[in-house]
């Protein structure tokens, strides 16, 4: 009933409305954007509004209306959604606010409303509303800059003003529907992804987020969407606490809520992007291409200025900018003649300029060359004061190109000024995605790499962080717990202070000594360890030394040779669930801050991957005159410590291996830190 309640809110066949100023103004927005269904403003005391009759209340409706805008006091509307609920109404926008973002009483105010509402779909409260491009619904008290359309994107946002900001964009995105999310009482971000999935003329999804309320709905939501073939783009702003946060662990340090994110968004192949320009470009890409099988990129311009900035923003961004095939070159140097040389990037320079045939010859080579993405680099001049032919006659060759070739084709502006609004209309009707902005177009154009990737996997779901009083293991505890999972570590004896010289003799020199507690974390900071022990009258000093820390100690053989130092940690988070953080160890890893969290479970290939995108890889192959590490061994380790985590994850609250110690062959986990919920 939710669902398809939903359904008849997004394209309603008839609108109520409720309200004043706001209500008129929905009905203008509607009749403007040529709304086919019939209007009934519901005013107790008005024969009519905005030159529409009125009728006294809910219940004198000719039918239950499926969708009502209600822009009434907060009191008053939790009233009317009811009396909307009781005649079966399809959904309802609520404008108010004053519900749960005025505190406590309006957290009441919201409750009751989400109880009164029942099966109706319910947009926000304290929202814009929401606007239907594809078949003219808006539900909508402002004006706004979007027009008709037969498919576009959807944009989901949890700002009102960021999404009507969006709405008077000029850069030739299509949107089809923008739904503002207001406090999202009753219908989610998720349940809209569905809808908008449900939508054959919705080509790519932009969600604007300010915090993530329910992961595991999102991530199913997004799953969907992934097999589905319809992409997802995230901005998520602010740095919104997703559950608390201790201080005990570096891992906790590493993996904050923003970098959880980040892991949610790979996770589920949502591209997330950095501000609204990187929204709308990569939305606009998306509707175009969809996701691509790959990363591969030919571009071609008219300056060899053009082709370095190409060129080093595509290696920037991990993008490959291969040679162009031979079939693809003789088409290219017959075109160009011999004076141009064909590389990739391609400068083809000003010998064709103005010249139809040979430009569509020119692209057509470039773009016969089968790579995932075909860029022409391309800024009209100022078309006010400025004539343009040439420039028309550049397009008009590339769009004869691209229909003879079928290649995945864009134009691409340096400034986002230099393709004017009817030049990418134009562009779209052809296929071909009118980007603006050299690096905006290739952040788009990885994001739809990545998720052609994810595309290719089935996303794991991640659990739910423990709840109850916590408990610490001290090193020792945690390493024979870690090492029952298959992890590598050190050998090592506890004892009392007295035996450790006696304990180092066994174990051999050199060895390192620490105090053993449950409240010692950072034990370097506390001054509990002492290193590179070589005989026992320096041991039996350490020891003397370390007692007023705990009457515990551990001896270990000192491991030397080390190739590098990886921090490996797993923290449970309240809505994420547990989280793997990977990344370079040892004191100084928060100023380092080379590291990256996935969400658990993670693959094999997952882990492998995340090593090659640190700073600490370079290390582990060979740095210099040092010996590559065994790769496989250092994942191995990750994977067991991930295992376990796993294996523990009702009472596991945060997992800290810091540092790993990587060799030529083999690994070992010389410190760890396990806190659990104590049961």
């Amino acid at each position: 009933m939710g669902r398809r309640n939903l359904h008849r809110l997004l394209a309603p066949r008839h609108i109520a409305v409720a309200g004043g100023a706001a209500a008129v103004e929905v009905i203008r927005q509607s009749k403007q954007i040529g709304f086919a269904g019939e209007i009934w403003p519901v005013h107790p005391e008005r024969d009519e509004i905005a030159g529409v009759p009125c009728f006294p209340d809910v219940w004198a409706l000719p039918e239950a209306p499926d969708a009502t805008f209600v822009s009434i006091r907060a009191r008053s509307t939790v009233d009317f959604v009811a009396t909307l609920s009781q005649v079966d109404a399809g959904g309802v926008v609520c404008h108010a606010s004053g519900f749960a973002e005025a505190g406590a009483q309006g957290l009441a105010l919201q409750k009751e409303l989400i109880e009164a509402a029942g099966d109706l779909a319910v947009i926000g409260p304290n929202c814009f509303g929401l606007l239907n491009y594809v078949d003219g619904v808006a539900l909508w008290p402002d004006q706004h800059g979007g027009h008709r359309v037969e498919r576009g994107v959807a944009l989901l946002s949890q700002s009102g003003n960021v999404a009507h900001g969006l709405t008077m964009h000029r850069r030739s995105l299509p949107i089809a529907h923008v739904v503002t999310i207001g406090n999202g009482a009753c219908t989610h971000i998720p349940e809209l992804i569905d809808a908008m999935v449900d939508d054959e003329r919705v080509t790519a999804i932009g969600l604007y987020l300010e915090a993530i309320d329910d992961v595991p709905s999102l991530a199913l939501a997004a799953t969907r969407a992934l097999r589905r073939g319809v992409p997802i783009v995230a901005l998520k702003s602010g740095s919104s606490e997703l559950g608390a946060k201790t201080n005990l662990s570096h891992t906790s340090a590493l993996s904050t809520s923003d970098d959880l994110c980040t892991a949610l968004f790979e996770r589920c192949g949502i591209a997330r992007v950095d501000d609204l320009v990187g929204l709308a470009e990569t939305l606009k890409f998306l509707h175009v291409h969809g996701p691509l099988p790959g990363g591969t990129v030919a571009s071609a311009s008219c300056s060899g200025g053009e082709a370095a900035l190409v060129a080093d923003l595509a290696s920037a961004r991990g993008l490959e900018m291969p040679d162009i095939p031979f079939s693809a070159k003789e088409k290219l140097v017959a075109a160009l003649g011999e004076k141009v040389g064909v590389a990739n990037p391609l400068d083809y320079q000003t010998y064709i300029w103005g010249d139809a045939e040979k430009q569509r010859d020119c692209f057509t080579g470039l773009l016969s060359a089968g790579f995932d993405q075909h860029l022409l680099v391309l800024d009209y001049p100022r078309l006010d004061r400025c004539h343009g032919e040439d420039w028309h006659s550049t397009v008009d060759s590339f769009i004869a190109a691209r229909a003879a070739t079928g290649a995945r084709a864009s134009v691409v502006s340096m400034l986002p000024e230099g393709i004017p609004e009817e030049v990418g209309a134009r562009l779209l009707e052809a296929r071909i995605a009118p980007m603006q902005g050299l690096a905006e177009c290739l952040d788009a154009i990885r994001a739809a790499a990545e998720i052609g990737r994810a595309r290719e996997q089935e996303p794991p779901l991640a659990g739910i962080e423990p709840t109850g009083p916590v408990r610490q293991l001290d090193e020792w505890e945690s390493k024979r717990a870690l090492a029952a999972a298959g992890v590598p570590i050190p050998h090592g004896l506890v004892v009392d202070a007295d035996e450790a010289p006696d304990a180092a003799r066994e174990l051999g020199f050199p060895v390192v000594l620490k105090a053993v507690s449950e409240t010692l974390a950072h034990k370097t900071e506390a001054g509990a360890v002492k290193l590179d022990l070589r005989d026992a009258e320096s041991v039996r000093i350490g020891a003397k030394y370390l007692r007023r820390l705990s009457s515990r100690l551990l001896v270990e053989q000192m491991a030397t040779d080390v190739l590098a130092e990886l921090i490996v940690g797993v923290r449970a988070d309240p809505r994420f669930g547990l989280a793997l953080t990977i990344g370079s160890g040892g004191t100084l890893v928060e100023l380092v801050g080379d590291s990256i969290t996935l969400l658990l479970p993670a693959r094999r290939d997952d882990i492998s991957a995340t090593l090659r995108k640190l700073r600490v890889h370079r290390l582990l192959t060979g740095f210099r005159s040092k010996p590559p590490a065994d790769l496989a061994t250092v994942v191995d380790a990750i994977e067991a410590i991930a295992a376990y985590a796993m294996s523990t994850k009702d009472n596991l609250v945060e997992l800290d291996v810091n540092p790993l110690l990587v060799f030529e062959h083999g690994v070992l986990a010389v410190d760890a830190l396990i806190r659990i919920k104590d049961s």
